[in-house]
């Protein structure tokens, strides 16, 4: 799975997912070609989705970060109050998904 991969290079493998949900999905690519049980697939499911959520929310943290730290420099005082914002966060968030260049997601 990809997004185990994902998961492991920013860091959110071990920090949001119990024992438990790391073993079920380890198991799951080691011994299942296919799920074929709706209830595997659900319990699966639902711990993509955490991982995915806490992705994501990294990335717009990452992104927000790196919008205030360039404002401040800028001399712009009020940008410290921005990383509260989720308008600001989402507008850079698009911004850095549409643009060709993902560096500045990474200053910090």
């Amino acid at each position: 799975m990809k997004i185990k991969t994902r998961a492991l290079r920013r860091r959110v493998w071990f920090k949001v997912l119990s024992r438990v949900e790391r073993g079920i999905v380890d198991l799951t690519i080691r011994c299942v070609e296919k799920i074929r049980s709706p209830i595997l697939a659900r319990v699966v499911l639902d711990i993509v989705r955490k991982l995915l959520k806490n992705l994501e929310s990294k990335f717009l943290e990452n992104v927000n970060k790196a919008g205030s730290a360039i404002a401040l420099g800028w001399g712009n005082i009020s940008a410290s109050s921005w990383k509260h914002d989720s308008g600001f966060i989402r507008f850079h968030g698009i911004n850095a998904v549409n643009s060709r260049d993902f560096s500045v997601c990474w200053v910090a």
